[in-house]
């Protein structure tokens, strides 16, 4: 049975709460504690209930071992970023691409995509490479709006190459493999790595002063990386990318376990590359602090989808889609359109554990296959982070430039990364179209 006012009074109150500015997992408990009250009697013994119930939910977070795959793959990603190893291959792949007009770009772009194979969290590459190839584009003359949006825009493949984050978050709420979700963002992750190249090449050989006007043709001394710490690094990083996704894909161990060994190769690698105790320390209390109100917000996200089902929401919500008369596509696009503009205000995760259980039913009963939706759902919630006014990826790379480049205005960044927003509008659409882009893997080897 619908309960209506219920379900109105927890959004209401959800909304009404983020927008006042409480964090959105304080936001989620006390929506959810109001919820079971309301629901269960509205006395003394529905505070109990409330009691019982949030005990759970918490209990059930700690002790579920699949969420360690989330700060033990933050932690991969952290030991190989702060090992130098991101640096060096970024600076061997511009002296590769000498040659080709826009390389400082281009190679932003690939920095990002291989980067994306560990870090698994967008914002960790859009503060990596915003101190990594901004100053370098910034000295070759580059447009400083260009070289941001290619930042920002580049960003985006971290939470759509595997290890992501949001795939894991993403498995975890619809209860899909993992290790399949993965898989299936290899092709479209790197159809838009294309892409994105592909529009750098194209503004650089139709609007040189974009990108220095030629300037960058000579690689400087300062620039080049010595062959063998390059091949190191590559190596490093190929061979952690290889043992842990290879392992996930064949079978050798859970995704859990995989995370282990990704963070024990990352640290394996760091130690190789030079970090110290201190940096290793560094980077773990790091993640900590990172990783802990994303666990908070599963926890609690966890406890209010079970409230609003509890008033009927979601099988309400189910119905309205399915007996609205609208073709597929057109409720898919609705789908797009509403995690669109919940980007414009809340954090990525956050949409995820909202949306994600409610949608993915109603997509598979539509004859979307559950893995490819997953990639369409990642991709348009990762669009969100760089659409005004929230923006996240956009308020990182603002962040990590102030001392670079403190006058950049926000705007500039947000206007440059749109065509980015653009191209990852179409990689959704063709694979919407195409869904074999992301299921292809998953059924070859699984």
């Amino acid at each position: 049975m619908f309960d209506v006012s219920t379900a109105i009074i927890l959004i209401v109150s959800l909304v009404g709460l983020v927008v006042i500015g409480v964090h959105i997992a304080i936001a989620l408990g006390m929506t959810s504690a109001l919820g079971i009250w309301l629901v269960t009697g509205q006395d003394w013994n529905a505070f109990n209930t409330v009691k019982v119930m949030l005990a759970a939910k918490a209990y059930e977070g700690i002790r579920d071992y699949v969420f360690a795959v989330i700060p033990l793959f933050m932690l991969m990603g952290e030991f190989i970023g702060k090992s130098g190893a991101i640096t060096d291959v970024y600076r061997g792949i511009n002296s590769m691409l000498s040659k080709l007009p826009g390389r400082l770009a281009i190679a932003t772009v690939f920095g990002n995509a291989l980067f994306s194979f560990v870090t698994g969290v967008s914002i960790a590459s859009a503060a990596a490479f915003s101190r990594i190839a901004y100053p370098e584009m910034k000295r070759h003359g580059y447009h400083k709006g260009f070289a941001l949006g290619t930042v920002a825009g580049s960003s985006c493949l971290g939470m759509l190459i595997p290890p992501s984050v949001l795939m894991i978050v993403w498995g975890i709420l619809t209860e899909n493999s993992i290790g399949k979700i993965f898989l299936a963002g290899v092709l479209p992750g790197l159809l838009l790595t294309t892409l994105f190249c592909t529009y750098v090449l194209g503004m650089a050989l139709f609007k040189p002063e974009i990108v220095g006007s030629g300037s960058e043709s000579k690689v400087e001394a300062a620039e080049i990386v010595p062959k063998k710490q390059f091949y190191t690094s590559l190596a490093g990083i190929i061979i952690v990318v290889v043992a842990v996704l290879g392992g996930i894909w064949f079978g050798l161990f859970s995704p859990t376990e995989g995370a282990g060994v990704g963070a024990l190769l990352g640290l394996i690698l760091g130690v190789i590359k030079g970090m110290r105790y201190k940096e290793i320390i560094d980077s773990i209390l790091s993640v900590g602090r990172t990783s802990g109100p994303i666990l908070l917000l599963l926890v609690t996200a966890a406890l209010y989808s079970n409230t609003l089902a509890m008033t009927g929401l979601a099988n309400a919500i189910e119905s309205l889609f399915l007996e609205s008369g609208m073709p597929s596509w057109a409720i898919i696009g609705v789908m797009v359109l509403i995690w669109f503009l919940l980007g414009m205000i809340i954090d990525s995760i956050s949409i995820m554990l909202l949306t994600a259980a409610i949608f993915a039913p109603i997509a598979v009963k539509l004859g979307y296959d559950p893995i490819a939706f997953a990639i369409i759902g990642i991709i348009a919630i990762e669009a969100g982070l760089l659409t005004p006014p929230f923006g996240l990826l956009v308020y990182t790379v603002k962040s990590a430039i102030t001392s670079i480049d403190p006058d950049v205005n926000v705007m500039t960044i947000f206007k440059s990364a749109t065509p980015y927003w653009i191209i990852m509008l179409i990689g959704m659409v063709l694979i919407i179209t195409f869904p074999q882009i992301a299921t292809y893997l998953p059924r070859v080897l699984f």
